[in-house]
């Protein structure tokens, strides 16, 4: 799938200090809709019983820096869906890093008990698709490595 078929979109980034809300990240897709559903239903491994989307708990969310965080003005890299399971990747989309780390910065500060929360909607032309309460967000440097003081990991998960 091609990563032009993708708009992203986030709110609740610059509420301020005081907003309690979890930050939202709004993914828009302009392109086939059955090749969308197929990948948010498992695909071809049949994870998702009789072509029902998966759930929250069975997709992964992640940001992928292309160049060290320190040497560019605006670090290119790229948020991914993937497949929990099977690791297949459900989309992909440019992004950049002052646009993906603010959004996991206000996830931090809208909760008072330390484990972060986002929402994640998928809309098709405009249409909802699903939606995803999540808590976990990783952050990954141009070499791979989790960087961890970047990403959200609910207290309790070890990786």
């Amino acid at each position: 799938m091609r990563r032009d078929y993708f708009d992203l979109t986030v709110e609740g980034v610059d509420d301020g200090a005081g907003s309690r809300s979890p930050p939202l990240v709004r993914i828009d897709f302009h392109g086939p809709e059955e090749l969308l559903r197929e990948r948010l239903s498992g695909g071809e491994s049949g994870d998702a019983a009789d072509g029902d989307l998966l759930t929250a708990d069975q997709i992964d969310v992640a940001f992928r820096l292309r160049e060290p965080l320190g040497e560019a003005d605006d670090p290119e890299g790229v948020v991914g869906v993937t497949n929990r399971y099977t690791g297949d990747f459900i989309l992909e989309l440019n992004e950049t890093a002052t646009d993906v780390l603010p959004f996991i910065h206000a996830a931090r500060d809208a909760t008072d008990d330390g484990d972060a929360r986002y929402r994640v909607e998928i809309d098709v032309d405009g249409e909802r698709l699903v939606a995803y309460d999540k808590d976990t967000f990783l952050v990954y440097d141009h070499e791979g490595n989790l960087l961890r003081s970047e990403s959200l990991i609910p207290s309790g998960v070890e990786l």
